[in-house]
């Protein structure tokens, strides 16, 4: 069974790449976030194989060139490798960027590559496709992005607060983890970065969890007043027992009798309900008051 971030990133991996710009801002996020990039080796390893088909595409039309390494077919779905090692290669992809590729990259976010809203959206994209994950919101709600380049994170944490989203950042071991845990928020960036049916299926959990808890709360509060009735007909019983065991019930006015008589034979029955039986019927509160007087009788035999 596929996990739901699984879905979301094959929903992703659908949104097409048409302008040069963009292919080059969503391939800076999947190098960012990816399992390394340096001035000797980009290695990008998945195991979602819809991302894995998009890769191939989206470096060709970023920057013209293929990856030294593909995955092989023995590697099996968990683990698909794609590797560049070709210095000419490596230095036309990180000079894209506004790096030196003699020099050892300190990797940050060059905001000159996205001025653009959409190459902007593009890089979201990629860093998520790469180092993103989303929990099952049947679960909980828990969308992070997780990279080993604290400056990078920084920057982008900054510019998803400048796109109007409200990110936490912490570290975990040598990761930096950019994490947002408000539906509502993992809602609008799902839909930002191209996968309205995955923020769709978080807000369609959202209700149902909703209509779940208010259906249990509604029934733990039907079992709480069934308790309560059955509770206070058990105590009225006993009333009525001691006072019929005394003989004290025959001395007592008809309504009285009447009422008791009535406990006695429909014990799961609420007081409205017994008022109901009467004859002639009366008001809760005057069945709640003969049963009161009845307990007044009965703790004047103890």
């Amino acid at each position: 069974m596929q996990s739901f971030a699984y879905q979301v990133k094959s929903e992703l991996c659908r949104v097409p790449v048409q302008r040069i710009c963009c292919a080059r801002a969503e391939a800076y996020g999947v190098l960012l976030y990816c399992n390394t990039f340096n001035a000797r080796e980009i290695r990008i390893i998945t195991e979602n194989p819809e991302f894995a088909k998009r890769l191939p595409k989206l470096f060709h039309r970023a920057f013209s060139l293929r990856f030294d390494r593909l995955p092989r077919e023995q590697e099996g779905r968990e683990k698909l490798i794609f590797q560049i090692t070709d210095p000419d290669k490596l230095e036309r992809i990180i000079s894209q960027f506004g790096y030196e590729a003699k020099q050892t990259l300190a990797l940050h976010i060059n905001f000159g590559v996205l001025e653009e809203d959409c190459c902007r959206t593009s890089f979201l994209r990629g860093a998520f496709l790469s180092g993103g994950s989303v929990t099952d919101p049947e679960k909980r709600y828990h969308l992070e992005l997780s990279g080993n380049h604290r400056q990078a994170s920084r920057e982008l944490c900054a510019l998803l607060t400048e796109m109007g989203f409200l990110p936490r950042m912490v570290t975990r071991g040598a990761a930096t983890v950019i994490y947002f845990k408000q539906s509502e928020h993992i809602e609008d960036l799902l839909t930002k970065l191209g996968a309205p049916v995955a923020a769709m299926d978080i807000m369609t959990t959202k209700v149902d969890k909703a209509i779940r808890n208010g259906a249990n709360r509604a029934m733990n509060c039907d079992i709480a007043n069934v308790n309560k009735i059955l509770e206070a007909a058990t105590e009225q019983q006993s009333a009525i027992e001691a006072l019929a065991k005394s003989g004290q019930l025959d001395r007592l006015p008809e309504k009285l009798r009447q009422t008791a008589q009535l406990r006695l034979e429909h014990p799961e029955l609420s007081l409205s309900q017994l008022a109901e039986l009467c004859d002639p019927p009366v008001s809760k509160s005057c069945m709640n008051h003969r049963m009161r007087k009845l307990n007044e009788e009965a703790k004047k035999l103890l």
